[in-house]
Protein backbone atom coordinates (compact mmCIF):
# COMPACT_ATOMS: atom_id res chain seq x y z
CA UNK A 1 0.00 0.00 0.00
CA UNK A 2 2.83 2.36 0.41
CA UNK A 3 6.48 2.88 -0.84
CA UNK A 4 7.92 1.95 2.95
CA UNK A 5 4.86 -0.05 4.57
CA UNK A 6 5.18 -0.29 8.45
CA UNK A 7 4.85 -3.46 10.01
CA UNK A 8 1.48 -5.32 10.19
CA UNK A 9 -0.14 -5.32 13.56
CA UNK A 10 0.90 -7.90 15.84
CA UNK A 11 -2.48 -9.76 17.42
CA UNK A 12 -2.25 -10.31 21.15
CA UNK A 13 -3.03 -13.57 22.48
CA UNK A 14 -7.00 -13.31 22.92
CA UNK A 15 -7.13 -11.81 19.38
CA UNK A 16 -4.83 -14.70 17.68
CA UNK A 17 -7.33 -17.53 19.33
CA UNK A 18 -10.50 -15.70 18.22
CA UNK A 19 -9.31 -15.83 15.01
CA UNK A 20 -8.17 -19.27 14.98
CA UNK A 21 -11.89 -20.45 16.34
CA UNK A 22 -13.55 -18.19 13.56
CA UNK A 23 -12.19 -19.63 10.48
CA UNK A 24 -11.04 -23.72 11.98
CA UNK A 25 -13.31 -23.84 15.31
CA UNK A 26 -16.31 -26.10 15.75
CA UNK A 27 -19.21 -24.39 13.38
CA UNK A 28 -22.10 -24.10 15.67
CA UNK A 29 -20.28 -23.24 19.00
CA UNK A 30 -18.31 -20.48 16.87
CA UNK A 31 -21.97 -18.80 15.72
CA UNK A 32 -23.12 -19.28 19.04
CA UNK A 33 -20.40 -17.22 20.72
CA UNK A 34 -20.06 -14.78 18.45
CA UNK A 35 -23.85 -14.36 17.92
CA UNK A 36 -25.48 -15.05 21.83
CA UNK A 37 -24.14 -11.75 23.11
CA UNK A 38 -26.04 -10.24 20.14
CA UNK A 39 -28.85 -11.99 20.25
CA UNK A 40 -29.22 -10.76 24.57
CA UNK A 41 -28.32 -7.49 22.96
CA UNK A 42 -31.12 -7.67 20.24
CA UNK A 43 -33.84 -9.15 22.78
CA UNK A 44 -32.98 -6.48 25.34
CA UNK A 45 -32.41 -4.05 22.94
CA UNK A 46 -36.37 -4.58 22.11
CA UNK A 47 -37.13 -4.51 25.83
CA UNK A 48 -35.79 -0.65 25.90
CA UNK A 49 -37.39 0.55 22.75
CA UNK A 50 -40.50 -0.87 23.80
CA UNK A 51 -40.01 0.84 27.50
CA UNK A 52 -39.36 3.67 25.40
CA UNK A 53 -42.81 3.16 23.30
CA UNK A 54 -44.45 3.07 26.85
CA UNK A 55 -42.73 6.19 28.28
CA UNK A 56 -44.05 7.78 25.17
CA UNK A 57 -47.21 6.41 25.49
CA UNK A 58 -47.56 8.00 28.93
CA UNK A 59 -47.36 11.25 26.94
CA UNK A 60 -50.27 10.44 25.13
CA UNK A 61 -51.33 8.68 21.53
CA UNK A 62 -50.03 12.15 19.98
CA UNK A 63 -46.53 11.85 21.01
CA UNK A 64 -46.17 7.83 20.04
CA UNK A 65 -46.56 8.95 17.14
CA UNK A 66 -45.03 11.38 16.66
CA UNK A 67 -41.71 9.31 17.88
CA UNK A 68 -42.74 6.88 15.32
CA UNK A 69 -42.89 8.65 12.22
CA UNK A 70 -39.78 10.63 13.13
CA UNK A 71 -38.27 7.23 14.16
CA UNK A 72 -38.45 6.43 9.90
CA UNK A 73 -37.29 9.52 8.93
CA UNK A 74 -33.70 9.10 11.53
CA UNK A 75 -33.04 5.83 9.95
CA UNK A 76 -33.16 6.96 6.56
CA UNK A 77 -31.24 9.26 7.27
CA UNK A 78 -28.75 7.14 9.25
CA UNK A 79 -29.23 4.28 6.44
CA UNK A 80 -25.68 6.62 5.03
CA UNK A 81 -23.62 5.49 8.11
CA UNK A 82 -25.20 1.79 8.23
CA UNK A 83 -24.31 0.82 4.55
CA UNK A 84 -20.69 2.31 5.02
CA UNK A 85 -20.60 -0.03 8.32
CA UNK A 86 -21.67 -3.32 6.39
CA UNK A 87 -19.70 -2.54 3.25
CA UNK A 88 -16.60 -1.29 5.74
CA UNK A 89 -17.09 -4.67 7.74
CA UNK A 90 -16.78 -7.21 4.42
CA UNK A 91 -13.62 -5.76 3.16
CA UNK A 92 -12.23 -5.45 7.07
CA UNK A 93 -13.38 -9.14 7.47
CA UNK A 94 -11.74 -10.72 4.90
CA UNK A 95 -8.32 -8.71 5.03
CA UNK A 96 -8.84 -10.30 8.59
CA UNK A 97 -9.80 -13.62 7.84
CA UNK A 98 -7.08 -13.25 4.99
CA UNK A 99 -4.40 -11.94 7.48
CA UNK A 100 -3.62 -8.85 6.30
CA UNK A 101 -3.68 -6.86 9.33
CA UNK A 102 -1.83 -4.07 8.01
CA UNK A 103 -4.66 -3.77 5.46
CA UNK A 104 -7.60 -4.18 8.23
CA UNK A 105 -5.89 -0.99 9.95
CA UNK A 106 -6.16 0.90 6.79
CA UNK A 107 -9.63 0.26 6.13
CA UNK A 108 -10.65 1.03 9.75
CA UNK A 109 -8.81 4.38 9.37
CA UNK A 110 -10.09 5.26 5.95
CA UNK A 111 -13.86 4.14 6.98
CA UNK A 112 -13.78 6.19 9.96
CA UNK A 113 -12.71 9.36 8.10
CA UNK A 114 -15.20 9.19 5.23
CA UNK A 115 -18.16 7.84 7.57
CA UNK A 116 -17.45 11.56 10.02
CA UNK A 117 -17.33 13.70 6.70
CA UNK A 118 -20.42 12.51 5.18
CA UNK A 119 -22.40 12.50 8.76
CA UNK A 120 -21.20 16.14 9.41
CA UNK A 121 -22.69 16.92 5.66
CA UNK A 122 -26.16 15.17 6.56
CA UNK A 123 -26.44 17.07 9.35
CA UNK A 124 -25.71 20.64 7.94
CA UNK A 125 -28.42 19.89 5.59
CA UNK A 126 -31.21 18.26 7.76
CA UNK A 127 -31.73 20.40 10.77
CA UNK A 128 -31.95 24.18 8.01
CA UNK A 129 -34.53 22.35 6.18
CA UNK A 130 -35.82 20.19 8.89
CA UNK A 131 -39.85 21.39 8.42
CA UNK A 132 -40.25 21.40 4.71
CA UNK A 133 -38.56 18.03 4.60
CA UNK A 134 -41.25 16.99 7.18
CA UNK A 135 -43.98 18.51 5.16
CA UNK A 136 -42.31 16.67 1.95
CA UNK A 137 -43.08 13.79 3.62
CA UNK A 138 -46.90 14.19 4.55
CA UNK A 139 -46.44 14.33 8.69
CA UNK A 140 -49.74 15.04 9.70
CA UNK A 141 -50.20 18.87 10.28
CA UNK A 142 -51.27 17.99 14.00
CA UNK A 143 -48.09 16.38 14.35
CA UNK A 144 -45.86 18.97 12.34
CA UNK A 145 -45.36 21.87 14.71
CA UNK A 146 -44.13 19.79 17.57
CA UNK A 147 -42.70 16.77 14.89
CA UNK A 148 -40.33 19.52 13.44
CA UNK A 149 -38.34 20.55 17.08
CA UNK A 150 -38.22 17.14 18.18
CA UNK A 151 -36.93 16.04 14.48
CA UNK A 152 -34.04 18.92 14.62
CA UNK A 153 -32.70 17.31 17.95
CA UNK A 154 -32.98 13.87 17.06
CA UNK A 155 -31.05 14.22 13.91
CA UNK A 156 -28.10 16.17 15.86
CA UNK A 157 -26.96 13.21 17.21
CA UNK A 158 -26.19 11.55 13.53
CA UNK A 159 -22.61 12.44 14.00
CA UNK A 160 -22.43 10.31 17.13
CA UNK A 161 -24.40 7.37 15.93
CA UNK A 162 -22.12 7.33 12.81
CA UNK A 163 -18.83 7.58 14.72
CA UNK A 164 -20.60 4.54 16.86
CA UNK A 165 -21.53 2.68 14.06
CA UNK A 166 -18.11 2.56 12.48
CA UNK A 167 -16.53 1.81 15.65
CA UNK A 168 -19.05 -1.47 16.05
CA UNK A 169 -18.77 -2.46 12.51
CA UNK A 170 -14.84 -2.69 13.17
CA UNK A 171 -15.41 -4.86 16.27
CA UNK A 172 -17.81 -6.92 14.65
CA UNK A 173 -15.62 -7.49 11.74
CA UNK A 174 -13.11 -8.82 14.22
CA UNK A 175 -15.85 -11.15 16.12
CA UNK A 176 -15.49 -9.28 18.87
CA UNK A 177 -19.06 -9.24 19.50
CA UNK A 178 -19.40 -8.88 23.66
CA UNK A 179 -17.93 -5.86 23.41
CA UNK A 180 -20.48 -4.83 20.41
CA UNK A 181 -23.21 -6.01 23.40
CA UNK A 182 -21.69 -3.98 26.57
CA UNK A 183 -21.77 -0.79 24.15
CA UNK A 184 -25.03 -1.06 23.34
CA UNK A 185 -26.04 -2.07 26.59
CA UNK A 186 -24.43 1.39 27.95
CA UNK A 187 -26.28 3.35 25.45
CA UNK A 188 -29.86 1.48 26.25
CA UNK A 189 -29.55 1.88 29.87
CA UNK A 190 -28.49 5.38 29.83
CA UNK A 191 -31.29 6.47 27.31
CA UNK A 192 -33.87 4.60 29.29
CA UNK A 193 -32.80 5.76 32.84
CA UNK A 194 -33.17 9.45 31.48
CA UNK A 195 -36.44 8.90 29.81
CA UNK A 196 -37.92 7.80 32.51
CA UNK A 197 -36.48 10.31 34.83
CA UNK A 198 -38.27 12.88 32.29
CA UNK A 199 -41.31 11.59 32.93
CA UNK A 200 -40.83 11.65 36.60
CA UNK A 201 -40.58 15.08 35.88
CA UNK A 202 -43.20 15.63 33.63
CA UNK A 203 -45.62 13.57 36.35
CA UNK A 204 -44.56 15.80 38.91
CA UNK A 205 -45.17 19.02 37.14
CA UNK A 206 -41.36 20.23 36.87
CA UNK A 207 -41.82 20.26 33.26
CA UNK A 208 -44.04 20.34 30.33
CA UNK A 209 -45.21 17.80 27.81
CA UNK A 210 -43.95 19.58 25.00
CA UNK A 211 -40.81 19.65 27.42
CA UNK A 212 -40.76 16.63 28.09
CA UNK A 213 -41.18 14.83 24.63
CA UNK A 214 -38.14 17.13 23.53
CA UNK A 215 -36.43 15.98 26.39
CA UNK A 216 -36.39 12.45 24.77
CA UNK A 217 -34.13 12.58 22.08
CA UNK A 218 -31.86 14.75 24.29
CA UNK A 219 -31.73 12.26 26.23
CA UNK A 220 -30.73 9.77 23.18
CA UNK A 221 -27.93 12.12 22.22
CA UNK A 222 -26.54 11.75 25.71
CA UNK A 223 -26.82 8.23 25.57
CA UNK A 224 -24.78 8.09 22.16
CA UNK A 225 -22.27 10.48 23.16
CA UNK A 226 -21.53 8.20 26.33
CA UNK A 227 -20.36 5.28 23.44
CA UNK A 228 -18.54 8.11 21.48
CA UNK A 229 -16.20 8.55 24.74
CA UNK A 230 -15.98 5.02 24.65
CA UNK A 231 -15.11 4.65 20.72
CA UNK A 232 -12.50 7.65 20.45
CA UNK A 233 -11.22 6.16 23.47
CA UNK A 234 -10.44 2.82 22.17
CA UNK A 235 -10.05 3.67 18.61
CA UNK A 236 -7.02 6.14 19.40
CA UNK A 237 -5.66 4.05 21.89
CA UNK A 238 -1.80 2.94 21.45
CA UNK A 239 -2.82 -0.03 22.76
CA UNK A 240 -4.81 -0.69 19.87
CA UNK A 241 -3.10 -2.68 16.91
CA UNK A 242 -5.95 -1.05 14.61
CA UNK A 243 -5.71 2.56 16.09
CA UNK A 244 -6.56 5.08 13.81
CA UNK A 245 -4.25 7.01 11.71
CA UNK A 246 -4.68 9.54 9.41
CA UNK A 247 -1.44 8.30 7.82
CA UNK A 248 -2.78 4.90 7.57
CA UNK A 249 -5.69 6.11 5.63
CA UNK A 250 -5.82 4.51 2.18
CA UNK A 251 -7.95 6.60 0.11
CA UNK A 252 -7.50 5.07 -2.98
CA UNK A 253 -9.23 3.13 -5.73
CA UNK A 254 -8.80 -0.44 -4.41
CA UNK A 255 -10.37 0.55 -1.35
CA UNK A 256 -13.13 3.12 -2.45
CA UNK A 257 -14.65 1.78 -5.58
CA UNK A 258 -15.05 -1.68 -3.58
CA UNK A 259 -16.15 0.26 -0.34
CA UNK A 260 -19.14 2.17 -2.85
CA UNK A 261 -19.69 -1.33 -4.47
CA UNK A 262 -20.51 -2.73 -1.17
CA UNK A 263 -21.99 -0.06 0.60
CA UNK A 264 -24.17 2.10 -2.04
CA UNK A 265 -26.39 -0.68 -2.39
CA UNK A 266 -26.79 -1.80 1.39
CA UNK A 267 -27.52 2.51 1.93
CA UNK A 268 -30.26 2.85 -0.78
CA UNK A 269 -31.71 -0.90 0.57
CA UNK A 270 -32.05 0.70 3.99
CA UNK A 271 -32.98 4.23 2.97
CA UNK A 272 -35.49 3.51 0.70
CA UNK A 273 -36.74 0.98 3.00
CA UNK A 274 -37.19 3.28 5.55
CA UNK A 275 -38.84 5.84 2.69
CA UNK A 276 -41.18 3.45 2.25
CA UNK A 277 -42.16 3.36 5.49
CA UNK A 278 -42.25 6.79 5.90
CA UNK A 279 -44.97 6.11 2.65
CA UNK A 280 -46.75 3.52 4.58
CA UNK A 281 -47.16 6.13 7.80
CA UNK A 282 -48.22 8.55 5.39
CA UNK A 283 -51.13 5.77 3.88
CA UNK A 284 -52.08 5.05 7.99
CA UNK A 285 -52.19 9.11 8.70
CA UNK A 286 -55.10 8.85 6.47
CA UNK A 287 -57.09 6.60 8.66
CA UNK A 288 -56.28 9.07 11.46
CA UNK A 289 -53.11 9.82 13.48
CA UNK A 290 -53.03 7.39 16.11
CA UNK A 291 -52.81 4.92 13.59
CA UNK A 292 -49.23 5.18 12.66
CA UNK A 293 -48.58 4.90 16.80
CA UNK A 294 -50.48 2.01 16.99
CA UNK A 295 -48.60 0.55 13.62
CA UNK A 296 -44.89 1.19 15.56
CA UNK A 297 -46.32 -0.42 18.72
CA UNK A 298 -47.24 -3.54 16.28
CA UNK A 299 -43.51 -3.38 14.89
CA UNK A 300 -41.86 -3.24 18.20
CA UNK A 301 -43.91 -6.33 19.33
CA UNK A 302 -42.90 -8.30 16.14
CA UNK A 303 -39.19 -7.33 17.12
CA UNK A 304 -39.56 -9.55 19.75
CA UNK A 305 -39.80 -12.67 17.16
CA UNK A 306 -37.43 -11.02 14.51
CA UNK A 307 -34.61 -9.15 16.37
CA UNK A 308 -33.45 -12.47 17.93
CA UNK A 309 -32.80 -13.73 14.20
CA UNK A 310 -31.17 -10.46 13.58
CA UNK A 311 -28.58 -11.18 15.81
CA UNK A 312 -27.95 -14.70 14.02
CA UNK A 313 -27.58 -12.46 11.23
CA UNK A 314 -24.94 -10.19 12.06
CA UNK A 315 -22.59 -13.00 13.36
CA UNK A 316 -23.38 -14.96 10.32
CA UNK A 317 -22.57 -12.39 7.76
CA UNK A 318 -19.27 -11.75 9.35
CA UNK A 319 -18.31 -15.71 9.57
CA UNK A 320 -18.73 -16.20 6.20
CA UNK A 321 -16.79 -12.77 5.24
CA UNK A 322 -13.46 -14.04 7.27
CA UNK A 323 -13.91 -17.45 6.08
CA UNK A 324 -14.19 -16.64 2.73
CA UNK A 325 -11.13 -14.15 3.54
CA UNK A 326 -9.34 -17.52 4.36
CA UNK A 327 -10.45 -18.99 1.25
CA UNK A 328 -12.62 -21.59 2.98
CA UNK A 329 -16.41 -21.78 0.47
CA UNK A 330 -17.25 -25.00 2.40
CA UNK A 331 -17.21 -23.39 5.91
CA UNK A 332 -18.92 -20.23 4.66
CA UNK A 333 -22.03 -21.82 3.34
CA UNK A 334 -22.06 -24.41 6.42
CA UNK A 335 -21.85 -21.40 8.35
CA UNK A 336 -25.65 -20.67 6.73
CA UNK A 337 -26.92 -23.82 6.75
CA UNK A 338 -26.94 -23.99 10.41
CA UNK A 339 -27.78 -19.96 11.17
CA UNK A 340 -31.05 -20.57 9.15
CA UNK A 341 -31.74 -23.90 11.29
CA UNK A 342 -31.02 -22.10 14.40
CA UNK A 343 -33.04 -18.80 13.16
CA UNK A 344 -36.23 -20.69 12.80
CA UNK A 345 -36.21 -22.85 15.70
CA UNK A 346 -35.76 -19.44 17.93
CA UNK A 347 -38.31 -17.51 15.69
CA UNK A 348 -40.32 -20.24 16.53
CA UNK A 349 -40.58 -20.09 20.01
CA UNK A 350 -40.35 -16.40 20.22
CA UNK A 351 -43.52 -16.45 18.30
CA UNK A 352 -45.76 -18.91 20.37
CA UNK A 353 -44.43 -16.94 24.09
CA UNK A 354 -45.64 -13.80 21.90
CA UNK A 355 -49.09 -15.08 21.15
CA UNK A 356 -49.38 -16.00 24.94
CA UNK A 357 -48.57 -12.51 26.43
CA UNK A 358 -49.89 -9.88 23.65
CA UNK A 359 -52.98 -8.97 24.92
CA UNK A 360 -51.36 -8.14 28.43
CA UNK A 361 -48.86 -6.36 26.23
CA UNK A 362 -50.92 -4.10 24.59
CA UNK A 363 -52.87 -2.97 27.40
CA UNK A 364 -49.61 -1.26 29.20
CA UNK A 365 -49.29 0.88 25.36
CA UNK A 366 -52.77 1.93 25.35
CA UNK A 367 -52.80 3.17 29.08
CA UNK A 368 -56.24 2.62 29.09
CA UNK A 369 -57.54 4.08 25.72
CA UNK A 370 -59.46 1.56 24.29
CA UNK A 371 -59.93 2.66 20.83
CA UNK A 372 -56.05 2.98 20.88
CA UNK A 373 -55.80 -0.61 22.27
CA UNK A 374 -58.02 -1.91 19.55
CA UNK A 375 -55.89 -0.56 16.83
CA UNK A 376 -53.00 -2.01 18.12
CA UNK A 377 -54.63 -5.38 18.34
CA UNK A 378 -56.18 -5.53 15.00
CA UNK A 379 -52.83 -4.48 13.37
CA UNK A 380 -50.42 -7.01 15.58
CA UNK A 381 -53.07 -9.43 15.20
CA UNK A 382 -51.58 -10.13 11.53
CA UNK A 383 -48.44 -9.05 11.76
CA UNK A 384 -47.47 -11.50 14.28
CA UNK A 385 -48.20 -14.24 11.84
CA UNK A 386 -44.92 -13.71 9.99
CA UNK A 387 -42.16 -14.42 12.03
CA UNK A 388 -40.97 -17.09 10.81
CA UNK A 389 -40.61 -16.28 7.18
CA UNK A 390 -39.16 -12.74 8.22
CA UNK A 391 -36.09 -15.01 10.01
CA UNK A 392 -35.70 -16.90 6.83
CA UNK A 393 -35.09 -13.49 5.39
CA UNK A 394 -32.49 -12.45 7.87
CA UNK A 395 -30.96 -15.77 7.27
CA UNK A 396 -30.67 -15.57 3.65
CA UNK A 397 -29.67 -11.80 4.06
CA UNK A 398 -26.85 -12.64 6.54
CA UNK A 399 -25.53 -15.08 3.26
CA UNK A 400 -25.96 -12.11 0.62
CA UNK A 401 -23.73 -9.58 2.99
CA UNK A 402 -21.48 -12.30 3.97
CA UNK A 403 -20.11 -12.91 0.08
CA UNK A 404 -20.58 -9.29 -0.54
CA UNK A 405 -23.77 -9.45 -2.73
CA UNK A 406 -25.40 -6.38 -1.34
CA UNK A 407 -27.02 -5.59 -4.85
CA UNK A 408 -29.52 -8.37 -4.37
CA UNK A 409 -30.42 -7.74 -1.01
CA UNK A 410 -31.30 -4.36 -1.89
CA UNK A 411 -33.47 -5.32 -4.53
CA UNK A 412 -35.19 -7.70 -2.07
CA UNK A 413 -36.02 -5.04 0.41
CA UNK A 414 -37.07 -3.04 -2.24
CA UNK A 415 -39.49 -5.48 -3.50
CA UNK A 416 -40.61 -6.33 0.09
CA UNK A 417 -42.00 -2.71 0.41
CA UNK A 418 -42.76 -1.24 -3.18
CA UNK A 419 -44.16 -4.33 -4.73
CA UNK A 420 -45.80 -6.87 -1.42
CA UNK A 421 -46.32 -3.88 1.01
CA UNK A 422 -47.86 -0.71 -0.74
CA UNK A 423 -49.77 -1.51 -3.29
CA UNK A 424 -51.50 -4.33 -1.05
CA UNK A 425 -51.98 -1.94 1.16
CA UNK A 426 -53.07 0.74 -1.18
CA UNK A 427 -55.47 -2.04 -2.66
CA UNK A 428 -57.07 -2.78 0.68
CA UNK A 429 -57.49 0.80 1.70
CA UNK A 430 -59.47 2.23 -1.42
CA UNK A 431 -61.21 -0.88 -2.60
CA UNK A 432 -62.33 -3.12 0.67
CA UNK A 433 -64.07 -2.11 3.96
CA UNK A 434 -61.41 -3.52 5.98
CA UNK A 435 -60.15 -0.43 7.48
CA UNK A 436 -57.42 -1.04 10.11
CA UNK A 437 -57.04 -4.40 9.57
CA UNK A 438 -55.59 -3.62 5.83
CA UNK A 439 -52.27 -2.30 7.67
CA UNK A 440 -52.17 -5.51 9.62
CA UNK A 441 -53.18 -7.77 6.24
CA UNK A 442 -50.66 -5.77 4.13
CA UNK A 443 -47.59 -6.28 6.87
CA UNK A 444 -48.47 -10.13 6.42
CA UNK A 445 -48.36 -9.90 2.91
CA UNK A 446 -44.74 -8.20 2.32
CA UNK A 447 -43.25 -10.14 5.63
CA UNK A 448 -44.18 -13.31 4.36
CA UNK A 449 -43.94 -12.96 0.25
CA UNK A 450 -40.49 -11.68 1.03
CA UNK A 451 -39.31 -14.34 3.29
CA UNK A 452 -40.40 -16.83 0.32
CA UNK A 453 -38.92 -15.05 -2.20
CA UNK A 454 -35.58 -14.83 -0.38
CA UNK A 455 -35.75 -18.95 0.24
CA UNK A 456 -35.87 -18.65 -3.52
CA UNK A 457 -32.94 -16.67 -4.03
CA UNK A 458 -31.21 -18.29 -1.79
CA UNK A 459 -31.41 -21.82 -3.35
CA UNK A 460 -30.47 -19.92 -6.74
CA UNK A 461 -27.09 -18.76 -5.34
CA UNK A 462 -26.39 -21.55 -3.75
CA UNK A 463 -26.83 -23.72 -6.80
CA UNK A 464 -24.63 -21.16 -8.88
CA UNK A 465 -21.74 -21.09 -6.64
CA UNK A 466 -21.70 -25.36 -6.26
CA UNK A 467 -22.39 -25.07 -10.47
CA UNK A 468 -19.04 -22.59 -10.68
CA UNK A 469 -21.39 -20.24 -12.63
CA UNK A 470 -21.15 -17.44 -9.59
CA UNK A 471 -17.95 -15.32 -9.36
CA UNK A 472 -16.59 -15.01 -5.41
CA UNK A 473 -13.87 -12.25 -4.83
CA UNK A 474 -11.52 -13.83 -2.69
Amino acid sequence: MEQNPAPPPALGEKEARRRQMILYGAPVRTIFTLALPLVFYNSLHQVFQLLDTLIAANMGAGVVSTVSFVAQIEVMLYAVGSGLSVGGSIIISRSYGAGDMAAVRAHISTLFFTCLAIGALILSLAVPFARPFLRLLRMPDDLLGEGTLYFMLAVTGIIFQFINTIYLATEKSRGNTKTIMWCNMLVMVTKTALNAAVILLMKGGAISLRTAMLLLPAATITAQLSLTVIALATLTSRKNPFRLSLRACAFRRTFLVPLANLSIPVFLEKFIFAFGKVIVNSMCAAMGSTVVGALGVSNRLGGFSTNPPAGFQEAESSLISQNLGNRNLARALGIFYRTLVINLIIAAAFFSAMMLCKDRIILLFARGDAAFAAEINTIYTYECWDSVLVSLNASVMGLLYGFGRTRVSMILNVVRLFVYRIPPLFLLMHFTNLGISAVGIAMLISNGAVGITSLIVAIAFIRRLKTGTARIDL
